[in-house]
């Protein structure tokens, strides 16, 4: 199993709707992916900006292309991004997880 962890910065005040979106758009997008195994949605605030973090897990890297595309470490971003995030970072995070 793999682990995928995307990272964004959002004003404070545009953070309840930006995660509202990624309730509503986002994490049923990434859990109606074959192959998807869980995705979290994970928000702190730092002063006027908030951190959002999407933490999802994949059966393996076929999964992940499924979702990301053809390269995986490219992230993938929805059209309304843009009008909250202060800025798109190009790349994603990958982790083997170890099961026991």
């Amino acid at each position: 199993m793999i682990a995928r962890r995307w990272h964004g910065r959002v004003p404070a005040a545009k953070a309840e709707e930006y995660l509202e979106l990624m309730a509503t758009v986002g994490l049923p997008d990434y859990r109606s992916t074959e192959g998807n195994r869980g995705a979290l949605c994970l928000h702190r605030q730092e002063g006027d900006i908030v951190h959002v973090e999407m933490f999802t897990l994949w059966e393996d890297e076929a999964a992940i292309h499924r979702f990301a595309g053809h390269d995986m470490t490219r992230a993938k971003y929805y059209d309304f991004d843009p009008a909250f995030l202060l800025e798109l970072e190009p790349e994603v995070v990958h982790f083997d997880i170890i099961e026991g």
